[in-house]
């Protein structure tokens, strides 16, 4: 106190002030002190008293602090002294425990000014945003104690300050700066201010977690150790949790952005799990926590779908699968890890079937769910980890028709092994032991194994027990009936009724093979009918919903339990309006709607086990059906189903047609697509024949000026061969060259022949490539199409007569006009004007006749065109003959080409021969030779005049 007296200016001598005075005379020294070192000491000064007088410093000194926050912001050491004193004065001490009333209720008072505090400092908006500028300065004694003043406002008035942070430009950003401080005091107080600040928050967690959030938060508990870290990483998880908790925005990125496979390295246990921490339990069970976020059934299915199939494939499955099966588990991570995989597998197809694969490490191996059901039945097992074995179990059997056939499977006489304990064997065991727990729970489980599947529920009629020996074995559906009747206890009558109201709903057979035990119908009658206690009054509305299902799903097959005659049954023993009563005990027991919430069972004790999830849901949906099934009359009952025979028939031909629909869908797709595909083909093989054609034309060329040539050599032959005359050869050489000449001459013709008949063959199968009955009806069109236009002309000329008629008719007209004076023209013009009259009368009947003969042909021409449309559909038909044809041209053309180079070498040969003639100066052709060239080149340019015309 010596130092706070140097400050106020005072000693301690005489009376001595009090704390208040203490304080105001340093409010008094803050608030009018030039020197930045006397406010300085004033401020520290306050800071000591701060904790001690607490009330008095924040009431006298918060807004003299706040001053000192705006103004001195050059001094690092008076902007720490400040932030420690406003957070001393709006944060209580938590470190004291208390110990008695008196205590408790002061530390309420304290809490409660410091509540006070912190509605004064958020009143002002701008002081929220001053301290997180502040947060910006590096300095240790600024950043340090202003993240434990927020932390504290935060804690105070959440969403008071999460508002004014949310508006504040760059305000998160810089709180995520936190995460990347070097120093750890400060990364860990951040921590707990994001804690704080996301609570809640929608808008604030995604803000987080697009600021690169989750890498930072990873890298941290990575770099921590994991499971094995201390504090930091719990803290970690904590703000995780907050992020992902109700928020699919944030699951959705943590998925994307593979955030689920660096959870692997998580769950990786040894084989020595003796002696854990503490810490290393919370923290694994917050990261088992974090598993279950990203997958709980409150997701949407599509997201709860893609985060299962993520955590199969990246192994996350497979790990906790280890644990399950792990030795030296903690009791409470044994049983959040089997939470965890129930809602990782819930659903998932693949992860079910995985599941179904896994073995426990025991010798001889069995499956896991056997060993889980080992524990669901053993009551010497703790509570929540029985209730954790039977979610897993439900989870497992969820939307999993094959699981389910498997469990019933092993209750059928034909699978049943009596070396090996099976599922069905462990439920069966559990349903009729004396433990009442372990009664609900293998019934709930049975249950489960035949929610919405027909088809195991008529096989779980064929499952017989032997009772004891020397007596015939019963069914498993007797058996529930016998237990029930014996009067047992109420957990054990509930779970029963509900494994039977599920296995006899909407299977007709079944609700005929419990009708069938004349003792069934009488006890659930009498058990309605009677007046029992409050805790019997669920039974009894089991047993009308029981008995109502019966009425609702009956087929009528048995005589004496018909629905007209149940529902008489009722009317008697019952009455109709008690029966509707005690069937309303189901949904107004309290324990109903809690069930009904979520899927996983949640009870605080053994006892409360009285309601099933999916058992609510069968209840919601029968309720309404059953009590108008019981009030409706004989003839409502007839006339509806008449309406529902009728909508049946209707329903079934609307069936029908939609099937053909369906089929007439497919086959116009086919078309349409045989189509495309001809249309395709016909368009490569057109554009092959064009390039063929082309080819032929280029051969035709080629072979044309090779025929220029070889008659301009003959010429220079001729004059060679005079010149050899002259020369005066021997006549023996000249009759052999003459012969060889003769020789390759006729060589030539013969192949000029040869390519002829080519060239006739390519052009007749050009012709055949089109089918005959496409080609028939364009022919049939075109030659209506040439009678149409042909009328049209007649229409057209007798139309031009018609009008020169009325142009003559009009000239007479005015001629007479003119003439009118004149005696004995008028008579003539008269019989000429009646003349053109009938003239015209005439041309107009012939030219309306005629515009009917073309109404005729065009009508004709419509027809036709319809059955060119049909025709046109033969065509496909005709590919594969039109493909067979095209491989003729193909080799066609090869032997034409052969052709030519034959001729090509004949013409060599004849040109060579020519020299040597020309050489020899021997005369090579005679007049009739000439006159057989002139006749051969005349019958080539023939064949190439008719090749131009068929082209």
């Amino acid at each position: 106190m010596n130092y706070i007296w140097e400050v106020v200016g005072r000693h301690p001598t005489g009376q001595q002030p009090t704390g208040a005075e203490t304080i105001q005379k340093l409010c008094d020294r803050v608030a009018s002190s030039t020197l930045l070192e006397d406010r300085r000491d004033a401020v520290r000064a306050l800071k000591s008293l701060s904790k001690k007088y607490r009330m008095e410093v924040g009431t006298m000194a918060m807004d003299h602090l706040v001053r000192i926050l705006q103004t001195d912001r050059t001094d690092t050491e008076i902007l720490g002294y400040a932030l420690d004193t406003l957070y001393n004065i709006v944060c209580s001490d938590e470190e004291e425990e208390p110990d008695d009333s008196e205590e408790e209720n002061q530390q309420k008072q304290e809490d409660d000014l410091g509540a006070q505090f912190t509605e004064k400092f958020v009143g002002e908006p701008d002081n929220i945003t001053l301290l997180l500028t502040l947060l910006e300065e590096f300095d240790f004694h600024v950043r340090w104690p202003g993240v434990k003043l927020l932390t504290a406002l935060l804690k105070n008035q959440c969403a008071q300050v999460q508002g004014i942070i949310l508006v504040s430009p760059m305000g998160v950003s810089r709180l995520m700066d936190l995460l990347a401080d070097s120093r750890e005091v400060i990364r860990n107080d951040g921590l707990l201010l994001l804690q704080q600040l996301t609570k809640g928050n929608t808008a604030i967690q995604k803000i987080v977690a697009f600021e690169n959030a989750f890498e930072r938060l990873l890298e941290i508990i990575t770099e921590e150790g994991s499971s094995d870290g201390g504090i930091v990483v719990e803290d970690c998880l904590l703000l995780l949790l907050n992020l992902l908790k109700n928020n699919s925005s944030n699951q959705n990125f943590f998925k994307e952005g593979s955030y689920i496979q660096k959870m692997k390295p998580w769950f990786e246990v040894g084989d020595d799990n003796s002696g854990w921490s503490a810490q290393k339990v919370t923290n694994l069970h917050l990261m088992l926590q974090l598993v279950r976020v990203m997958v709980s059934p409150v997701n949407s299915p599509g997201a709860t779908a893609s985060c299962q199939k993520a955590m199969f494939q990246c192994g996350l499955l497979q790990q906790l699968c280890t644990i399950l099966m792990a030795t030296g588990v903690p009791a409470d991570i044994l049983t959040e890890t089997i939470n965890t995989v129930s809602e990782v597998i819930r659903g998932s197809e693949v992860n079910q079937d995985y599941f179904a694969s896994v073995n426990a490490p025991s010798n001889p191996p069995r499956p896991a769910i056997v060993v889980l059901l080992m524990s669901m039945v053993n009551e010497r097992q703790p509570f929540v980890l029985r209730c954790a074995v039977l979610y897993c179990f439900q989870c497992f059997l969820y939307k999993n028709h094959k699981g389910q056939g498997e469990i019933v499977a092993t209750l059928l006489p034909s699978t049943i092994d009596a070396n090996s304990i099976s599922a069905g064997q462990l439920l069966c065991g559990g349903l009729f032991s004396a433990d009442s727990l372990s009664n609900w729970c293998a019934a709930v489980a049975l249950a489960h194994a035949l929610q919405d599947n027909l088809t195991q529920k008529e096989q779980l009629l064929r499952v017989q027990l032997a009772t004891s020996l020397g007596k015939p074995p019963v069914s498993l559906l007797q058996q529930c009936t016998n237990i029930l009747s014996q009067g047992s206890r109420v957990q054990t009558k509930v779970g029963l009724l509900m494994l039977l109201c599920t296995w006899i709903s909407n299977c007709p057979i079944a609700v005929m093979h419990f009708l069938h035990n004349q003792d069934n119908v009488p006890f659930l009658t009498g058990q309605i009918s009677e007046n029992l206690g409050e805790d019997e009054r669920l039974v009894q509305g089991l047993c009308a919903l029981l008995l109502g299902i019966c009425i609702y799903y009956n087929d009528n097959s048995l005589e004496n339990y018909t629905k007209e005659k149940l529902k008489q049954l009722i009317e008697k023993r019952i009455g109709k309006e008690n029966f509707v009563e005690k069937l309303g005990f189901i949904t107004k027991h309290e324990l109903y709607s809690r069930a009904a919430q979520k899927p996983q069972p949640a009870f605080s004790t053994p006892e409360h086990m009285l309601f099933d999830h999916e058992f609510t849901k069968l209840v919601k949906e029968l309720e309404g059906m059953i009590t108008k099934a019981v009030l409706k009359s004989s003839e409502e009952e007839k006339k509806e189903e008449e309406v529902k025979k009728t909508l049946e028939q209707h329903d079934s031909i609307v069936t029908q047609y939609k099937e053909l629909i369906r089929e007439q869908d497919s086959q116009i797709n086919e078309l349409k697509e045989q189509v495309t595909l001809l249309t395709s083909q016909n368009e490569k093989l057109q554009s092959t024949i064009t390039q063929q054609f082309s080819q032929i034309q280029q051969h035709k060329d080629q072979y044309n000026i090779l025929k220029l040539k070889l008659g301009k050599d003959n010429q220079q032959t001729g004059n060679q061969a005079e010149a050899a005359q002259v020369n005066g050869l021997q006549p023996e050489e000249l009759s052999q060259l003459r012969e060889q000449l003769e020789e390759l001459q006729r060589q030539n013709q013969l192949l000029q022949t040869q390519l002829t008949e080519k060239d006739s063959v390519i052009t007749s199968l050009k012709a055949e490539g089109v089918p005959s009955a496409e080609g028939s009806q364009t022919s049939e069109v075109t030659e209506l199409q040439k009678e149409v236009e042909l009328l049209k002309a007649q229409l057209q000329s007798k139309t031009a007569e018609i009008t020169k008629l009325q142009s003559e008719k009009q000239e007479l007209l005015r001629g007479s006009e003119t003439t009118a004076a004149v005696p004995g023209e008028d008579s003539v013009h008269t019989e000429k004007i009646a003349e053109l009259e009938s003239r015209l009368s005439a041309q107009t009947a012939e030219t309306q006749k005629l515009k009917g003969e073309v109404k005729t042909l065009l009508e004709s021409k419509e027809l036709m065109e319809k059955e060119l449309a049909s025709a046109t559909s033969t065509a496909a038909i005709m590919q594969a003959e039109k493909s067979k044809l095209q491989q003729e041209v193909q080799e066609s053309k090869k032997e034409q080409d052969d052709l030519l180079m034959l001729l090509a070498d004949q013409d060599q040969k004849i040109l060579n021969l020519k020299q040597r003639l020309k050489d020899l100066g021997e005369t090579i052709e005679d007049e009739d030779d000439l006159d057989s060239r002139d006749q051969f080149d005349d019958e080539d340019d023939d064949e190439e005049e008719e090749e131009e015309c068929d082209e």
